[in-house]
């Protein structure tokens, strides 16, 4: 049985604790401030062997400046007089680096109240303290760009819906100055009529309910104008689940705004010229062939038969004049035709194209591929300008290119529909110079057309290289619906 007491058995165990802790440096020191007792967390961050160390005042810790304002003799009066003292500060290493350091000074007393020393538990907190250094200039960073950004209001809401801070961006969207605004309810930025309704309380409940809430609207500035705004609201909670308050995002859109309707109005502009336009070719193509064309065609009959009752050169020349009327037939058939190419409205694009291409194309003895990538059919006016366009181009190949085959391709792009022409024929010297020339008037109607629906049109070619035509049109309805590439 040992001969120890359970009073020394606690003490040694004790000892032996504090000479295992590793990430504490604990140690004590005489009531003069001499190091008396060193543990292995003290030899790890100070660095001393407890040989080297034990005897030696503590003020060998602290920074030259310290020692010389005498900050460690303060520290040890304040701890005779208040019975603690934490501090955070730098400390100095045996080999004279420094590390910042959490110090807590104990005063001892024994039964009497005799002070007998002081327990000294220092902890390094460099890593910490740098963390938090990095945290807090992150920190300060992000309040920085935040109050500088002036293309948006950002500003915070506390539970109730009141004005917690105020950006630049909010100053100059809003009109208010933070002095002015901060405290006020943000319903303050709404219409009456939204007001009344009760909006801003159910978009900050929908806020709470689903974590963020977006919405466009007119809202009001300082000066009683109204804009039309993009909000976003995004419910701020602690790590305890507790609302803390409300995030707010505000963009000025109006200006988008009225270009969207603007856009729209001159698609809606567009559809009704293009249909004009249609409708005016579909009047023109059906007098042609009702009229002019029948008209024409019985003129021919007679004199088909005035060829036969006749003889000699008078009936040569009746034919003659049979064989020109014929041919104006035909030509007129043909305009007819490129007036109003059947199947169009019934078939689509695609297949209207196809026919033009069967019909035309072939029949002048070129070869042709069409290749299509459409994500869907276009809308009506849109289909309309492509195939103008495309049929300018291939009358311009069928005349003038001296070409073999032609390729014509389709695809979706951009909310629109790119579309490239190319020939393999005699090619262009100077696109650009040819634009500039009066007399050639299909290729000034082609970029017109384009840019007339809000697109672009080019030509590019080289001699004896072919020519291709290049455009995009975008392919919006009026409501704005439309292809999308």
């Amino acid at each position: 049985m040992s001969d120890e007491s359970p009073r020394e058995i606690i003490q040694a165990d004790h000892q032996l604790l504090v000479q295992g802790v590793v990430d504490y440096a604990i140690f004590m020191l005489d009531p003069e401030g001499r190091v008396v007792s060193w543990n292995a967390g003290a030899e790890r961050i100070e660095g001393y062997r407890a040989q080297e160390i034990i005897g030696r005042h503590f003020s060998v810790f602290y920074p030259p400046e310290d020692v010389a304002s005498g900050k460690p003799a303060r520290e040890l009066e304040t701890v005779v007089a208040e019975g603690r003292l934490e501090d955070e500060g730098w400390r100095v290493r045996a080999d004279g680096t420094r590390f910042w350091a959490n110090v807590v000074v104990t005063a001892l007393r024994d039964d009497t109240g005799r002070l007998r020393g002081f327990g000294n538990v220092t902890r390094e907190m460099t890593e910490r303290r740098a963390a938090e250094r990095t945290l807090g200039e992150s920190e300060e960073r992000f309040r920085l760009l935040v109050q500088s950004v002036v293309d948006y209001a950002i500003f915070m809401l506390d539970p109730e819906g009141r004005i917690a801070s105020w950006n630049a961006g909010a100053e100059r969207i809003k009109g208010y100055r933070a002095q002015e605004i901060i405290g006020q309810h943000f319903s303050v930025f709404y219409p009456p009529e939204d007001v009344a309704s009760g909006k801003p309380a159910r978009e900050l409940e929908v806020a709470v309910a689903e974590g963020r809430l977006e919405d466009e609207g007119w809202r009001v500035r300082a000066d009683g104008t109204r804009f039309w705004a993009n909000v976003i609201i995004t419910a701020l909670f602690d790590g305890t689940g507790r609302l803390r308050g409300f995030g707010k995002v505000t963009r000025d859109m109006t200006e988008r705004r009225t270009a969207e309707r603007a856009l729209d109005e001159r698609s809606r502009l567009l559809t009704h010229l293009v249909h004009a336009q249609e409708m005016e070719r579909r009047r023109i193509a059906w007098d042609v062939h009702d009229d002019t064309i029948q008209s024409m065609v019985a003129v021919g009959m007679r004199l088909q038969l005035l060829a036969d009752r006749l003889e000699g050169p008078s009936a040569s020349a009746a034919r003659r004049l049979n064989e020109t009327v014929s041919a104006a037939i035909r030509r007129l058939r043909d305009l007819t035709f490129r007036l109003r190419p059947p199947g169009l409205d019934r078939d689509g694009l695609v297949e209207g194209l196809t026919s033009y291409l069967d019909q035309v194309v072939t029949g002048a003895g070129l070869a042709y591929e069409l290749c299509h990538e459409l994500d869907r059919e276009p809308p009506s006016e849109t289909a309309i300008t492509i195939f103008r366009i495309c049929q300018e181009a291939l009358t311009n190949v069928r005349k003038h290119a001296q070409a073999k085959a032609v390729n014509v391709s389709l695809s979706s792009s951009g909310h629109g529909v790119l579309v490239r022409v190319a020939d393999d024929g005699v090619g262009v010297g100077d696109p650009l110079g040819i634009l500039a020339t009066p007399d050639h008037f299909g290729l000034i109607e082609m970029r017109e057309r384009a840019e007339m629906a809000g697109g672009w049109w080019s030509i590019r070619g080289r001699p004896g290289e072919g020519t291709t035509v290049e455009f995009w049109v975008p392919a919006l309805a009026a409501g704005g619906e439309g292809v999308r590439g």
